[in-house]
């Protein structure tokens, strides 16, 4: 076993995997309980959201994409803004607010994988089985990234059949709903606003989170400045298609306000659209979900310490990578520490709720990055959009971050104190500092 910059990072992604992994990973979990909740915001206009959420992550994915064909590196976000703005304290804080979010994704996951699972075997331990989960997933990770992608590559196959099914089954269903009628009990009108679109978009937004994932992983990818841009793009707008679709047909299917009131809203849409199929087979199909959310989370988080470590921003140990596996274990038993202490610590719906928020934030500051970046460097990428692709994307998170109501804030306001106070404590060097731009 060596240190990071002795031994380098795999290359085994191609286009196929990488574009499976965005795809598992905007999917992911979320949708799965969350069309209900937005469904009970926005009535049968519910697919409203959906669109504004998809423009913002549309506008923000090009400059991600623009960016990993420039700057290919495992630090991500983090790496990009110290390149713009040449300041390791808000670099550092867009690193590890990217991580805190898929940490709280992967502990969220695993408590619902272990939900799920004890349902179907009650004589399971709650707890316990979430920490063998998270065992399990560790062990995955460290085994190599090519074995994690073809485990993610099922995951996501099995989550997008189940989606599909859906869409078969409902389809018949389309067309027996006004689609723009916005009355929920929160808005008895009806009145269509573009306050009740961004307020329905900062709940939907957590759905299209993980497109920014797919830049962790370029040192693994094969000739990353074509592959990350092109795999990035496909992923979000195969992704939004699909939850496009899934939002149209789910309250065609129920009345919104039934599925508001839904706890597993898509499994109650199949039972009402096919009786005849087994509900407990698509409880199986949801754990392949859950557990494809963490698996991407853990292996994002796993590669932006390895990529902080290498910019001088985390300890140097974490960049140390195995010898025989090629992948970066210091980091990946780190996350699992951290990946434990969620596990246990009880409720985290709260933190779980400011996500949105904090990557809200992320991405104003990835997409000024690349304002910045295209006047202050003259770096080709092999994928260049307009200056006015990422100022649209950054206004469009701005106005969403408006509607986001005052705990939220509170919640991501005190992670991005402690965050700047563990800056202060592992305060890197000024020559670490300054061998960054040595790193691209």
């Amino acid at each position: 076993m060596t240190a990071g910059k002795k031994t380098e990072l795999k290359r085994t992604i191609g286009l196929a995997a990488l574009t499976l992994y965005g795809i598992g990973d905007i999917l992911g979990a979320g949708v799965y309980g969350l069309i209900g909740k937005a469904a009970g915001e926005m009535g049968s206009a519910v697919w409203l959201a959906f669109f504004v959420s998809m423009v913002a992550a549309g506008l923000t994915g090009l400059s991600y994409a623009s960016l990993s064909s420039r700057y290919p590196k495992a630090g991500g976000a983090s790496y990009v803004t110290y390149r713009a703005f040449g300041n390791s304290a808000l670099s550092y804080m867009v690193g590890l607010t990217v991580l805190a979010s898929g940490l709280t994704s992967m502990a969220t996951a695993a408590r619902v994988f272990s939900g799920y699972l004890c349902a179907m075997f009650p004589f399971l331990p709650l707890t316990l089985t979430a920490l063998v989960f998270s065992v399990l997933l560790m062990l995955l990770v460290f085994w190599g990234i090519k074995e994690a992608l073809i485990a993610n590559g099922v995951c996501t196959l099995v989550e997008i059949g189940g989606l599909l099914l859906i869409l078969i089954f409902g389809a018949t269903y389309v067309g027996s709903t006004n689609y723009f009628d916005a009355i929920t009990p929160t808005n008895p009108t009806g009145d269509i606003t573009l306050s009740l679109c961004l307020t329905g978009a900062v709940l939907t937004f957590y759905s299209f989170i993980g497109f920014e994932d797919m830049f962790n992983v370029a040192e693994e990818v094969k000739d990353p400045r074509i592959t990350l841009p092109r795999a990035l793009i496909g992923a979000v707008l195969i992704s939004s298609l699909i939850y496009m679709a899934i939002s149209i047909v789910a309250v065609s299917v129920i009345p919104p306000a039934e599925l508001a009131l839904s706890r597993q809203p898509l499994v109650d849409v199949m039972r009402k659209a096919a009786p005849w199929f087994p509900t407990q087979l698509y409880s199986v199909i949801a754990l392949f979900a859950v557990a494809n959310t963490a698996l991407l989370n853990y292996i994002m988080g796993s590669r932006l310490l390895y990529g902080m470590s290498n910019q001088g921003l985390l300890p140097i140990k974490l960049s140390t990578i195995h010898e025989r596996t090629k992948t970066p274990y210091v980091a990946i038993v780190t996350m699992w520490l951290l990946f434990v202490i969620l596990i246990v610590s009880g409720d985290i719906s709260s933190l779980a709720k400011s996500t949105s928020v904090l990557l809200l934030i992320c991405f104003i500051i990835v997409n000024a990055s690349l304002v910045v970046l295209k006047r202050k460097e003259k770096i080709p990428g092999s994928f260049e959009i307009p200056s006015i692709v990422p100022i649209c994307g950054a206004l469009i998170c701005g106005a969403m971050l408006w509607r986001a109501k005052a705990p939220e804030w509170i919640t991501a306001g005190s992670l991005i104190a402690v965050i700047l106070v563990l800056y202060a404590v592992l305060r890197p060097t000024a020559k670490a500092i300054e061998s960054i731009d040595e790193l691209n």
